[in-house]
């Protein structure tokens, strides 16, 4: 499987918009139809144009994505058939190329983007409370060996 990331373009919005979405609702159980379809509108109209985003193309075909606000991963999501296979891997070493040291926030409850990023080497910095929703969030911190 070869996977190749490139900059987003706005004829990806769909293929992105189904990434989020699949994996928002496996992930983030807690959240409501009615907080994902806000949050889905969110993304194309604010989050898309405002972030530095990278996809992820197999076969030809856009499979998840990470969105960049300097050196915080605002999101890195993926079609759960990709999960475990390396392509989150490989978007977050291009983030990392980017930028060096990263940072991210996942929800408490979204164990598997926790398992991900631990394995990646982000390590905990703070716990906080996400005010829409009511869960943890927890804050974490990529060091890149320079």
């Amino acid at each position: 499987m070869e996977v190749n990331i490139r900059q987003y373009m706005v004829s990806d919005l769909d293929a992105v918009l189904d990434s989020w979405e699949v994996a928002t609702r496996l992930a983030h159980k807690f959240m409501t139809d009615e907080f994902i379809a806000q949050e889905r509108k969110n993304v194309a109209d604010i989050y898309m144009p405002n972030t530095d985003t990278w996809v992820a193309e197999i076969d030809g075909e856009v499979q998840g994505f990470i969105a960049l606000m300097g050196n915080e991963v605002g999101a890195i999501f993926l079609q759960p058939h990709c999960h475990g296979r390396g392509v989150g891997k490989t978007l977050m070493d291009k983030a990392q190329e980017l930028h060096g040291d990263l940072e991210v926030e996942v929800f408490k409850e979204n164990v598997i983007g926790r398992k991900f990023y631990s394995r990646y080497g982000f390590e905990l910095r703070e716990e906080k409370l996400h005010e829409p929703t009511g869960q943890q969030v927890l804050r974490l911190i990529f060091t890149a060996n320079n």
